[in-house]
């Protein structure tokens, strides 16, 4: 999170992403068609990462529905309810809620009843 969306950040955030989740080659990464995510810097990273880019049709929210939807939940659940002292609060609030609520207790009928962690392991342990 940063006070605005650079090409620098989603650089940082992928990195962050796959030092972390360390997937296989030809993994799709979709984004919308921000500047950022088109810049030379970020696609090379995709390239040296082995990821397929998938960008939106210009104009075409539907092409982000996903995360469209988490986005409306994340405000819905927490932003809208919460008034921040600063920054730092807000990116504390946001990470403990993703990581350790929406992200492992939060149950998704689209993945089975099974929340993000708990499906991520089974589809990590089958691809393996």
């Amino acid at each position: 999170m940063d006070k605005t969306m650079t090409k620098e950040l989603v650089t940082s955030a992928l990195k962050m992403a796959y030092k972390r989740q360390k997937p296989g080659k030809d993994v799709i990464h979709h984004s919308d068609r921000g500047v950022q995510y088109a810049s030379i810097q970020y696609q090379k990273l995709l390239k040296k990462y082995e990821m397929i880019g998938s960008m939106s049709r210009k104009g075409n929210c539907y092409d982000n529905a996903c995360i469209e939807s988490f986005h409306g939940i994340l405000k819905r659940e927490l932003v809208y309810q919460t008034k921040y002292k600063t920054r730092e609060d807000a990116k504390k609030s946001l990470f403990e809620y993703i990581e350790f609520f929406y992200n492992s207790k939060w149950i998704h009928s689209t993945l089975g009843y099974y929340t993000p962690n708990e499906f991520e392991q089974m589809y990590g342990n089958s691809a393996a």
